[in-house]
C-alpha cells in the first residue's frame, strides 16, 4: 500500500471526504483535488490553505451531468438513505442507549414510529428501508410535488404532510426515530426543529441529522465523528456524523468509480485537466478553486471573500 505522502504526489487526487489541513500541506501547485465540499463544515482557513497551494479544487456535489442533475449527490443520497436506517436500528435496539426495541414491527407488537424531514432522494431510500422493516413512516416536506412523487413511488401506506408545526410536534413526540434530511434552499436549511420539540421526545429515541454538514435540521444538533458518533441531550440519542456514506466505504467507492471513471478518461483524452474543464461545462460546474483562485460565488459570499470568474481564467489555458 502507498503511504499518505506517496498518494499526495499524484496529479489528480480523488477522495470522499475533504482533505484535512495536514493533507493539504502535502499538496503541490498544479494538482487537482476532487472531493466532497461539505459547505456546512467548511472554514475560511480551509479555502485559504488550498488557495496558497495553487491547486485546482473540485467539489463533487457541484458536478452536473448533461441533464442538469447532480450524479454524485444522487448516488451518495441513495447510499445515505439506505444506510441511515441501519444506524437507527442499531442504536434503537440498544437497551443502554436506545429503547431496546426493533426498528419495524412483528405480529402482536405495535410497529416503531419513524419521522423523516425532507422528501428528496435520501428520504425516499430511508422511507423505503423503514417500510420494508415494518415501521410506520411519516414524511414532512413543504414541496407538495416531492411528497406526491414519494407517495407514488412508495405506496399508500406512507403518511405525508407539509411542515406544519402542530402536526410535526405531535408526531415527533411519539416518534422512536427522527431523520433530518432537508436540503439547503437559498443558502440555508428551510426548517429547524426547535429544542422544545426534541425535549418532548421519549427517552432513548433516536435523532439522525443527515443535513448536519449543511447546518443541521435540529436546534440540538452538534457535529459528531465516526470515532464518537453520538451524544445524548434530553435523553435523546443524537447521531450527527457528516458524510454518512463513508460508513460503507466500498459501496461509496464503487458508486464514485462509476461516475468518475468516464470523467478521468475524458481528462486523459483531452490532454489534461485544463482542456477538460474548457470543453466539459458539466464537469466545470464543480470547480471552486482554479490555480489558487476562488471561483465559486456562494463560497465567496459565505466567507466575504473575493472570487474570479472561472470562464475568464480557463480562457487562458497555458
Amino acid at each position: 500500500a502507498y503511504s499518505t505522502e506517496e498518494v499526495y504526489k499524484a496529479d489528480i487526487i480523488l477522495k470522499v471526504a475533504p482533505p484535512t489541513m495536514d493533507e493539504i500541506e502535502l499538496m503541490r501547485p498544479g494538482q487537482t483535488l476532487i472531493s466532497a465540499l461539505q459547505m456546512g463544515t467548511m472554514t475560511p482557513e480551509f479555502i485559504n490553505a488550498l488557495a496558497r497551494k495553487k491547486v485546482n479544487a473540485i467539489g463533487f456535489e457541484l458536478i452536473k451531468d448533461p441533464s442538469g442533475a447532480r450524479p454524485v449527490v444522487r448516488a451518495m443520497s441513495e447510499i445515505a438513505g439506505s444506510t441511515v436506517m441501519l444506524v437507527a436500528a442499531e442504536y434503537l435496539a440498544r437497551s443502554n442507549e436506545g429503547k431496546g426495541i426493533i426498528l419495524g414491527g412483528i405480529t402482536g407488537v405495535p410497529p416503531s414510529q419513524v419521522v423523516i424531514l425532507g422528501a428528496g432522494t435520501v428520504a425516499e431510500y430511508a422511507a423505503r428501508a423503514a417500510l420494508g422493516l415494518g415501521a410506520e413512516v411519516k414524511v414532512f416536506d413543504n414541496h407538495l410535488y416531492k411528497l406526491r412523487r414519494l407517495k407514488h413511488n412508495l405506496g399508500a401506506q406512507l403518511y405525508t404532510s407539509t411542515l406544519d408545526t402542530f402536526a410535526l410536534s405531535q408526531q415527533i413526540r411519539r416518534a422512536d426515530v427522527v431523520i433530518g434530511a432537508l436540503a439547503v434552499e437559498e443558502g440555508r436549511i428551510p426548517f429547524m426543529v426547535p429544542e422544545q420539540m426534541v425535549a418532548s421526545m421519549a427517552a432513548g429515541s433516536i435523532i439522525i441529522d443527515i443535513s448536519i454538514d449543511q447546518g443541521g435540521c435540529f436546534e440540538t444538533s452538534e457535529l459528531t465523528t465516526h470515532s464518537k458518533p453520538v451524544f445524548r441531550k434530553y435523553d435523546v440519542v443524537h447521531y450527527c456524523v457528516p458524510n454518512i456514506a463513508s460508513r460503507v466505504p466500498r459501496t461509496a467507492t464503487n458508486a464514485l468509480s462509476n461516475i468518475f471513471t468516464p470523467i478521468l478518461q475524458d481528462i486523459s483524452q483531452q490532454g489534461g485537466i485544463n482542456e477538460a474543464l474548457f470543453t466539459n461545462e458539466h464537469f466545470r460546474s464543480g470547480v471552486y478553486i482554479y490555480k489558487g483562485s476562488l471561483t465559486n460565488a456562494a463560497i465567496a459570499k459565505k466567507f466575504n471573500m473575493r472570487y474570479k470568474e472561472l470562464g475568464l481564467l480557463i480562457a487562458v489555458r497555458n
